[in-house]
């Protein structure tokens, strides 16, 4: 058994990763930085902490024998580099220093699918790929890339570290809920957002962190791991989404240059009023990369093995609806 600590806690993979910790009678140490909606009802210890803030993260991390950080910024938009990269440039770099500081075995990073740049002969990302490093890029995109450069620079001076890049990530203990979390809601809700022709690797949250932990326990030093799922196009999730509420899909999906030109708009407009678009040009653009990804390498090393998004749906929309994220409780899903 060991002690684990993990930032970004709060977060949707976070939240799932204390609740397996617990679960396989782990000592799991929470750092968090302000809502704990996320880990009500669970008996875990709690630090509070800032990981732009190294000093915060040494009495966090005391005592750890694995560290997994999970804390991250999240942005849609193409030009957010000061929104994103004190998290996950700076934080990162807070991060391995509080470790190396602290002497922690272990350190578990997440990076994403997100970091790196596909391949322009049309092969399968794998981990061997190379990282983002076009400035025209989204700015979260190169945010990852340069903390995942930061970890592997430590590791090279001797960090027992593991990089774990998980695709779109999607499941239950959704608090925030996710970006992706609020289209299903909104496709439960009858209130149809644009659809998109494009579409995107999909991912258990239960497997990625199942997978982070066989990571932490058994892989090798210094490894690297894509965490993918399946590729569904967002008309293949609009008609699963249609199966479970009953809500009728829709049936037409804009071009994705109509649809970036309606996401700029949207963008400027949510700006403007102080709110949080459901799709941006950035996101729109997304939906046109990473068809291919491969996990071949955790699924080899780690067992790995990625459950169908049908299944994953249905949990997260009784999730859902179990929680009060629906209206009435959600009644309208079928069972």
């Amino acid at each position: 058994m060991a002690f684990w600590a993990v930032t970004g806690a709060s977060g949707h993979i976070g939240a799932n990763m204390v609740r397996l910790l617990l679960e396989r009678g782990e000592t799991a140490r929470a750092v968090v930085h302000r809502n704990t909606a996320a880990l009500d009802g669970l008996t875990v210890e709690r630090v509070f902490a800032d990981v732009r803030d190294g000093e915060s993260l040494l009495s966090a991390f005391r005592g750890a024998d694995i560290v997994v950080n999970l804390a991250a910024r999240i942005s849609i938009a193409r030009a957010a580099g000061l929104e994103v990269n004190p998290v996950n440039v700076g934080g990162t770099e807070n991060v391995v220093w509080a470790c190396k500081q602290c002497g922690v075995p272990r350190l578990v990073h997440f990076s994403s699918i997100h970091a790196m740049a596909e391949s322009p002969d049309g092969a399968a990302t794998d981990e061997n790929s190379p990282l983002v490093g076009d400035d025209r890029a989204a700015a979260y995109d190169r945010s990852k890339a340069r903390g995942e450069l930061l970890v592997l620079e430590a590791m090279r001076s001797g960090l027992d570290a593991v990089i774990l890049a998980p695709t779109a990530v999607v499941g239950p203990y959704d608090y925030a809920p996710s970006h992706f979390g609020k289209v299903l809601l909104s496709l439960a809700r009858s209130r149809k957002p644009m659809l998109v022709d494009g579409g995107f690797d999909w991912v258990d949250v239960r497997d990625v962190v199942d997978a982070a932990f066989r990571a932490a326990t058994f892989s090798n030093l210094s490894s690297k791991y894509i965490l993918g799922g399946h590729w569904h196009s967002v008309m293949d999730v609009s008609r699963m989404a249609s199966a479970l509420t009953g809500i009728p899909a829709s049936s037409f999906a804009a071009p994705r240059h109509v649809a970036r030109l309606c996401g700029s708009f949207t963008e400027a407009v949510c700006g403007l009023i102080g709110r949080q678009p459901l799709f941006t040009a950035c996101a729109v653009d997304a939906l046109g990369q990473h068809r291919r990804v491969s996990h071949q390498r955790a699924s080899n090393e780690l067992g790995y093995s990625p459950r169908p998004l049908e299944e994953t749906l249905a949990d997260t929309y009784h999730w859902f609806r179990e929680n009060g994220f629906l209206p009435g409780g959600g009644e309208a899903l079928r069972e």
